[in-house]
């Protein structure tokens, strides 16, 4: 079974142009997203569906369907039944009830899009009803609630996103996309905030944005060789560079070693 808590940089492509999966496939993307919602034209909506694979690569394939009320959902979880990515991304999620309805039609793990008021307002029982990670729709939640698409703005959704998945026990929640393609360094600067705030992983849309997200959630040399002073301290209550170190900072500097393996 594949962890999908290790992706960090998942791409989406169209699924209704397949011509396009192997060439994302060979993007650096960790993971791939076959998308069947917003980037398929209405009249796309069945050949796109028809198009889904995953033979053509051994990255994880996540299939984003359409949601719930739209009149291609069901035939979507068919196919993805069918099909056996390695798992489902539900859009506008707005309770665990949704999450419960796609596990059992699919038998797959779901990754729950928040990107609505209700969405948010559920996170935590949708993150404790069975979802494998949550996901940020930060586009359509700003239109949800008439809100500017900025990082103050989004502040106290973000952070509620990783408490629910941090006291649900699953894994940190992936953010959503930056949707400027042509400056990788903002990309790498709106992925290192979401892991600032805890946040594991970004939505990637363009190939470019791909090798600024995942350096963005890997720890600086910095903060590695901060991490190596403050392990090589000891124990108890110890000072290093003037501050403070005890037992929940030791924690925080493994966890850093850890991720920059």
């Amino acid at each position: 079974m594949v962890d999908l808590s290790l992706i960090r940089a998942p791409l989406f492509v169209p699924a209704h142009r397949p011509y396009r999966f192997a060439k994302a496939a060979a993007s650096g993307a960790d993971g791939l997203i076959l998308d069947l919602e917003d980037a398929v034209p209405t009249a796309d909506k069945d050949t796109a569906r028809a198009a889904l694979s995953v033979d053509f690569t051994d990255l994880p394939v996540l299939v984003r369907v359409n949601a719930r009320d739209t009149i291609w959902h069901d035939a979507d979880l068919q196919a993805v039944k069918a099909l056996r990515p390695a798992g489902v991304i539900l859009p506008k999620t707005g309770s665990a009830a949704d999450v419960a309805a796609v596990r059992q039609a699919t038998g797959l793990p779901v990754l729950a899009l928040i990107e609505s008021a209700a969405g948010l307002a559920s996170a935590r029982s949708i993150a404790a009803g069975g979802a494998a990670r949550l996901v940020f729709g930060s586009i359509d939640f700003c239109a949800d609630l008439g809100a500017a698409h900025e990082r103050d703005v989004l502040l106290p959704a973000r952070s509620e996103l990783v408490l629910a998945s941090r006291l649900a026990g699953i894994a940190a929640p992936i953010d959503g996309v930056t949707v400027t393609l042509d400056d990788p360094a903002l990309c790498e600067d709106d992925a290192r905030h979401a892991r600032k705030l805890g946040m594991t992983g970004k939505l990637c849309i363009h190939p470019r944005q791909i090798d600024p997200v995942r350096r963005a959630f890997l720890p600086t040399e910095a903060e590695i060789a901060w991490a190596g002073r403050v392990l090589a301290s000891g124990d108890g209550a110890v000072s290093v560079d003037g501050a403070m170190v005890d037992e929940p900072v030791r924690i925080r500097a493994r966890a850093i070693l850890a991720a920059a393996g």
